[in-house]
């Protein structure tokens, strides 16, 4: 059993709304222990992060840089922890989404649940599609940049 959430995975939402966290990510939530699954709104993506123990002590960690009574510190608890959810999964793992976390994320009959190690996100399948082929082109630009600026492996000749 890892204790990573990775890969993805689209299950369909039942007739009550309900859908299945994947197997592997239950075994890792069961692992951390958390009751229940955190979710907040992504800032910038319309998506939802979701995870349990670790990804509360990133968003803490996240939180410590700041004085508590600084704006960036209030308005990201505000959108952290005051906008956040936790959400009961049931025994046989599904979980149901508010329409506030739907409606942000755009989801309809499906989810697409993205591992990114500590914590997996959530996303409307074809705006994962989309999300990932933008991810992939700005990597490929990202390696032909960094390989146009990295020298030359130096070469040991021998005899020299």
């Amino acid at each position: 059993m890892t204790d990573r959430f990775v890969s993805n995975f689209t299950n369909r939402l039942d007739a009550k709304g309900r859908v299945s966290i994947p197997a592997s990510f239950r075994s890792v939530l069961a692992k951390d222990g958390y009751e229940g699954l955190y979710v907040h709104r992504t800032l910038d993506l319309p998506a939802l992060d979701a995870g349990g123990h670790a990804l509360r002590a990133t968003i803490d960690d996240i939180l410590a840089r700041f004085s508590p009574f600084s704006d960036e510190w209030e308005l990201l608890s505000t959108a952290l922890n005051g906008a956040s959810e936790v959400l009961k999964v049931d025994p046989e793992g599904r979980i149901m989404l508010s329409e506030a976390l739907k409606t942000h994320a755009g989801i309809g009959d499906a989810v697409t649940f993205v591992g990114h190690g500590h914590k997996f996100q959530l996303w409307e399948p074809s705006r994962f599609e989309a999300h990932l082929e933008a991810a992939r082109t700005r990597l490929r630009d990202v390696k032909r940049s960094l390989g146009a600026s990295l020298p030359a492996p130096a070469t040991s000749g021998a005899g020299t």
